[in-house]
């Protein structure tokens, strides 16, 4: 299990109808993992007042945040994944460690055991930073890699539900649903875009832009209004296209 991560990320909101137009497009560089189209599961850690996003938000120059990921829904045999996601002047680095799924319900006393360097930085961290279980957030991923070089990833997310109430890994899809008709599409490469990437992106007229899904889901559910013009003015949507769901 490769538990360290360091990669360039770059985000976009795509409409439907880009992401049919980029699904052939690349077809021929890339190629879809082994999972399909899969649940990812995310519990975010932050304060009591939210200072971690809050801080994040900021764009200072280094920020950090935790959360405990889990891959599909999870039985018996399940491993759900703690993660120390840092970004310092662009860079992406991850640090994580795989827990049974019942840790998710005491975390704290699971980490204990922990005696590995990553285990001890996820332990600093939670104790430092008095962070506690705050947002829930799941979407529907599928995920590609390059046919010529693998480090190269791209992945697009939708079908977005956050809950700041409960955090059962069971029930992925409940909760408020945000961003319909868009996905948001990940590239991440430890190198510099490949040129025919670059000539896709320049043709669909797709182009970057700088948010986080915990922070779309935090802003959503303090400030919905706000939220639902940001994602109008990203992905060009009309207020008649958008459409809230529970």
């Amino acid at each position: 299990m490769q538990s360290t991560f360091k990669h360039h990320e770059k985000k976009y909101l795509v409409t439907q109808e880009q992401y049919g137009l980029l699904e052939s497009a690349l077809h021929p560089h890339m190629g879809a993992d082994k999972y399909g189209s899969h649940w990812v599961q995310n519990l975010y850690f932050d304060t009591e007042n939210w200072d971690v996003i809050r801080t994040s938000i900021e764009k200072p120059l280094y920020k950090e945040k935790m959360r405990l990921r889990c891959y599909g829904v999870p039985d018996s045999t399940s491993h759900v994944f703690l993660e120390l996601k840092k970004k310092y002047n662009g860079i992406v680095y991850k640090r994580r460690i795989a827990l049974p799924a019942e840790a998710a319900n005491g975390l704290k006393a699971a980490m204990t055991t922990e005696t590995s360097q990553i285990g001890r930085e996820l332990n600093f961290y939670l104790n430092a930073t008095k962070v506690e279980k705050k947002m829930f957030l799941a979407y529907r991923r599928i995920a590609l890699s390059g046919k010529e070089n693998s480090y190269l990833r791209i992945t697009f997310d939708s079908d977005i539900h956050y809950r700041p109430d409960s955090f059962d890994f069971a029930k992925p899809g409940e909760g408020q649903y945000i961003v319909p008709n868009c996905a948001i599409m990940e590239i991440k490469t430890p190198t510099s875009f490949p040129l025919w990437l670059v000539k896709i992106l320049s043709e669909f007229k797709i182009y970057g832009t700088s948010f986080s899904k915990y922070a779309m889901c935090f802003t959503d559910y303090l400030y919905p209004h706000a939220k639902r013009r940001e994602v109008e003015r990203i992905a060009g949507l009309s207020h008649k296209r958008y459409d809230r769901r529970v």
